[in-house]
């Protein structure tokens, strides 16, 4: 890993105890999300912290797969999105009415869907509804009522960089004796966390900072960077599944199909022989 990435994931655990944590910094990989977006501050900031919650999420990814964190909120912002892949790969988007000038979030009364997409395997799909609050709180809310881990996250972030700050106490094995004080005791250390510290400190320095009386066991850090998973022949497979007919009066109208990436702002232009060639069987010679 270089030493000038800004975007890691740290992972670490208490010794003797069933708790387990995250910390994350973001920062070129969520300035990259903002150059392609002309986002207001407040929906920036938001987008922020759910790409660092969603990065935080990314340690579970144990398979190839992709993770996705959606918000769908009333008000003028109607969806805030994030997704990652098991090589920590993220992007993230909003969707609001850019009409709405200062745009209104509200927390008061949506969802929180989290999906995870294996490459091989089940589709899993887990729905919470949002009463109030904010991201963290709405996250707290699924890990408890879906997962029945108990959890506390921050997050933080400025417009510039964004972090993040997971606990998780997880299931204790059978017959296995703990700290039994520790989830308390721990949860009440981070929560001292400032958010200037969180996104200006290094994670080793928060986490000595905050756990330095603990026995805290810390893990390899790993990288996290902005991708796009969109490409011609994924777009060609979409187009593809609208059907012949209706492409082909697309075609006439416009005399190509042109369609742009909502995460990144690539465009991909169809003409109509390349139309044409996915539709094999209508043309055999």
């Amino acid at each position: 890993m270089s030493n000038t990435s800004r975007d890691t994931l740290q992972r670490f655990s208490f010794d003797n105890t069933d708790i387990r944590g995250e910390i994350t910094h973001l920062q070129d990989s969520y300035r990259e999300v903002l150059r392609r977006h002309q986002y207001p501050p407040r929906i920036a900031v938001a987008v922020g912290e759910l790409m660092a919650a969603t990065a935080l999420l990314s340690a579970s990814l144990k398979f190839a797969g992709r993770l996705t964190l959606q918000m769908r909120l009333p008000g003028n912002v109607t969806l805030l999105q994030a997704e990652t892949n098991e090589k920590g790969q993220l992007r993230a988007i909003a969707r609001y009415d850019e009409s709405a000038g200062d745009s209104e979030l509200r927390f008061d009364d949506g969802q929180l869907v989290i999906t995870i997409e294996p490459e091989q395997g089940q589709r899993y799909q887990g729905i919470v509804s949002i009463n109030g609050g904010n991201i963290a709180q709405a996250l707290e809310e699924y890990f408890t009522q879906s997962e029945q881990l108990g959890s506390h996250f921050w997050l933080a972030c400025d417009g510039q960089t964004a972090a993040a700050l997971m606990l998780q106490k997880m299931p204790t094995p059978a017959g296995q004796v703990t700290d039994t004080d520790a989830w308390d005791r721990v949860s009440h250390l981070a929560s001292t966390i400032r958010n200037d510290e969180l996104l200006g400190l290094d994670a080793a320095t928060v986490l000595h900072r905050l756990f330095h009386e603990e026995q805290t066991r810390i893990y390899p850090a790993s990288e996290l960077s902005f991708f796009c998973t969109c490409s011609k022949p994924r777009i060609a497979n979409a187009l593809h599944q609208m059907g012949y007919d209706e492409l082909n009066s697309m075609i006439e109208e416009n005399g190509k199909i042109d369609i742009t990436c909502e995460f990144c702002q690539q465009s991909y232009v169809f003409d109509r022989p390349q139309i044409e060639e996915l539709f094999p069987e209508r043309n055999p010679h």
